[in-house]
């Protein structure tokens, strides 16, 4: 016989326990791997190109699961889903992480301001006057609009995160019905500028890195890669989580196996994109778009295309096709962390083929910014998850959750 919770049974749990113990540890870590990175940046005499590169990658990287967490969040209630409630506090509380990322995009947007990034060839005035594309994109690639779509971008993601979260708490403490209804009015028009915004925001901070290429279907792309982190970086967060006693109730193995389908599902939305923006440059045969993928297939980059190939959706596909992976949450646990891998080599492949077009070189630096950028992340996380319950105990359907059942 199926045994199914109620409301009743569920107790208040924490992470402020484990967050008294995690954070100074997190934070310590990923302070000291930050400043590791910014050593060997230097010690690279390339005016800081290399650790530009490194760090933007793994910006985007942890950006993503922010933004991934956002698109989840505001389709479950788009959708009025039930089953997602006792993990939906997880997303609220990982879409937080947008505020600190804000912080983190600093590094980024400083040099752009001074007209001095190693990043980005059209915020060089020298580079720009002896371009003509470069001076037709002007209007858009210059860094004061630049700065002030960041702002926009941060300010978006931040006031739907908070209020989403505030509205959700606030249930927590009075139980109201119109608290779920006012998330559900208001996640339509949420979920218009989520695509907006991480639309543009992967255009100025990836596809710009080649201001001579473009791709309309690339914010689709980032926005999948996006998901797949999130579904990924939550199945492990659960994981966790289990191993310190909590949500050991209320999350079950009928949980898990909706996680791990949506898993499965966006890795292979992922590859469709991937294939479609393939296929569509392709053949159109247009130089200045051919040109972007001919640097990603010689001079060793082939073999991380191959990498992509096979990695990212061939064995993964092959590998969590079975209903017994995705209920099993050892197993997805194990997918998840090659998925965050293959994430992180795809926004790899993106950005540093524009510093290294004679071929890939991954390395410590890259490895230090990595490190460093999910120490802050992982204690930011901690940090603003404080003492919120990890379930919300008082959402109307939190009984059809507790009882769900895969068919």
């Amino acid at each position: 016989m199926h045994h199914a919770n109620t409301a009743a049974d569920i107790s208040p749990q924490t992470l402020t326990a484990l967050s008294a113990r995690a954070l100074p540890v997190c934070l310590s870590v990923g302070s000291m791997s930050l400043v590791l990175a910014i050593v060997l940046g230097v010690l690279e005499g390339d005016g800081l190109r290399a650790l530009s590169f490194s760090y933007v990658v793994s910006f985007a990287f942890f950006l993503s699961i922010g933004l991934g967490a956002l698109f989840f969040l505001v389709i479950q209630h788009i959708v009025r889903a039930g089953w997602s409630v006792v993990v939906r506090r997880l997303a609220e509380l990982t879409t937080l992480a947008v505020i600190p990322l804000a912080v983190m995009f600093l590094p980024i947007l400083i040099p752009v301001l001074l007209g001095c990034s190693p990043l980005y060839e059209w915020n060089h005035a020298d580079v720009v006057a002896h371009d003509e594309l470069l001076q037709k994109k002007t209007p858009y690639l210059n860094a004061g609009f630049f700065a002030i779509r960041w702002v926009v971008y941060f300010a978006v993601w931040t006031l739907i995160a908070s209020k989403f979260f505030a509205w959700s708490r606030a249930q927590d403490s009075d139980g109201e019905v119109a608290w779920t209804e006012r998330l559900e009015q208001w996640s339509g028009p949420a979920a218009i500028l989520l695509a907006l915004t991480s639309t543009f925001a992967a255009f100025d901070l990836l596809m710009s890195l080649d201001p001579h290429w473009f791709s309309t279907i690339y914010g689709v792309y980032y926005f999948a890669g996006s998901m797949v982190a999130f579904l990924a970086t939550v199945s492990l967060g659960l994981a966790a989580l289990r191993r310190h006693g909590l949500l050991l109730t209320s999350v079950t193995t009928e949980h898990i196996h909706d996680l791990g389908k949506l898993l499965f599902g966006f890795n292979c939305f992922w590859a469709y994109i991937a294939f479609s923006q393939y296929l569509l440059i392709w053949y159109s045969n247009i130089p200045e778009e051919t040109n972007w993928y001919l640097k990603r297939q010689q001079h060793g980059w082939e073999w991380i295309s191959l990498v992509l190939i096979f990695g990212h959706f061939g064995i993964p596909f092959l590998g969590m096709m079975s209903r017994d992976v995705k209920r099993n949450l050892s197993l997805l646990s194990g997918w998840s962390v090659w998925l965050l891998l293959m994430h992180w080599v795809d926004l790899y492949w993106l950005a540093v083929p524009q510093l290294s077009a004679e071929g890939p070189a991954i390395g410590l630096l890259d490895a230090s910014c990595f490190v460093g950028c999910a120490g802050l992340f992982a204690a930011a996380w901690l940090w603003l998850a404080g003492s919120s319950p990890l379930v919300p105990a008082r959402d109307p359907r939190l009984p059809e959750s507790l009882a769900f059942h895969n068919i």
